[in-house]
């Protein structure tokens, strides 16, 4: 839940009341169902192969192909780390904002730094101390959202909302209701599909039999907030301005309680829910690292930890989705991902690119390294060894 709210939520309101109107509840919906067709399939996978690297082990158990296996895990890993200094960055515009200084050029780098180094060295302590972590931030993160929507429901009580706003649909410029629909489903599905990196901590769970019933609650219960989010916002502030806000929930709060010192507060609550998702971005890279180690695709100095105990992972069962739900989980993904569902998606393409062609370098330089200590045998695993 920490990890699907994390900094979606707080920008992801004003963005999708843009592409569609008051009804954005409505694509939120959609994506929750299209995330959900992923998570059946990342859910079988997890319960018959419980171990760290997530997507990049899965691959190689559908391929077994050194170069698949590793340009997926530079992928992920590539993700994980974007989407952890980005927050990084929030996390620094949020606390000068909230402190009164101007950001100036050099202040918010310096202090998104040190954040993520504060956050590398409670993933260094232990997965333990990082879960009880994300368990604090996740509830400051709800504590916050909480904020949001009791202050819209008095705006209800007060007469000061207006909830015909919430099933007015409005595209912007000449786009057509297809296209809209599209791009606004793309950005909810973005914003829900946290839950793949908590696959990659499945080593460190008792008994990953409990990931189905866990995984789908989670999901349910952030899609659920999302829509009511949503509704709330678009009822308190109209919908142009919501689309124009970089800050569309501290908007809500501002015109559902004008006497609530929001300013002074809702900074500090964003930077718990920001600071939330790169803990969880670092703390799934680092796993992922871990597990392709174990699996001879990276050096083994990243498999290296401090153990201090072994357990089996149950009688062998594990759970099953329906088989023609991952196809149309893959249908629907690739349809988002084209240019129809995004704005700049050239640029978009060309960083998507570049960083794909930095990971084949990354590959034959590994693939080098394996031939120079190893000779013609390799040190990766075959899907029949594991």
């Amino acid at each position: 839940m920490g990890d699907i709210l994390g900094t979606g939520v707080y920008a992801l309101t004003g963005q999708v009341a843009g592409q569609v109107g008051g009804a954005g509840w409505a694509p939120l919906l959609l994506a929750f169902g299209i995330a959900m067709l992923t998570a059946l399939s990342y859910l079988e996978l997890v319960t018959k192969y419980p171990r760290a690297a997530g997507a990049a082990l899965y691959a190689h158990k559908a391929f077994g192909i050194h170069f698949v296996t590793f340009l997926v895990a530079f992928a992920v890993l590539c993700s994980g780390i974007t989407s952890a200094t980005t927050a990084a960055r929030a996390v620094a515009a949020n606390l000068l904002k909230g402190l009164g200084f101007e950001p100036g050029l050099w202040a918010p780098l310096i202090i998104a730094l040190v954040f993520l180094l504060i956050l590398a060295a409670i993933n260094l302590r232990g997965v333990s101390e990082s879960v009880w972590f994300n368990v604090f931030l996740t509830c400051v993160e709800l504590t916050g959202l909480l904020l949001v929507l009791v202050v819209g429901f008095i705006a209800v009580f007060q007469g000061d909302a207006d909830f015909s706003r919430a099933v007015i649909f409005e595209t912007e410029g000449d786009k057509s209701v297809f296209l809209a629909i599209t791009g606004a489903t793309a950005l909810g599905f973005f914003a829900l599909v946290g839950f793949e990196d908590s696959v990659n901590m499945v080593e460190e769970t008792k008994d990953p039999s409990i990931f189905p019933k866990i995984l789908i609650t989670g999901l349910s219960i952030t899609a659920f907030v999302y829509v009511l989010v949503s509704v709330v916002a678009v009822a308190v502030v109209p919908v142009g301005e919501l689309a124009t806000s970089e800050t569309p929930l501290l908007d809500v709060v501002a015109a559902g309680a004008p006497g609530l010192p929001i300013d002074d507060i809702f900074p500090y609550l964003t930077i718990f829910a920001v600071a939330n998702t790169a803990l969880i971005n670092m703390l799934m890279a680092s796993r992922l690292l871990y597990g392709m180690a174990n699996q001879r695709v990276l050096p083994s100095v990243f498999g290296k930890v401090l153990r201090k105990d072994e357990w089996g992972y149950g009688d062998g069962t594990h759970f099953r989705t329906l088989t023609a739900l991952p196809w149309l989980g893959a249908a629907t993904s690739l349809f988002l991902v084209g240019p129809w569902a995004r704005m700049d998606a050239l640029i978009q393409y060309q960083i998507a690119g570049a960083l794909l062609g930095i990971g084949v370098l990354l590959w034959a330089f590994e693939w080098f390294y394996n031939r120079s200590r190893y000779g013609r045998s390799t040190r990766f695993r075959r899907p029949d060894e594991l």
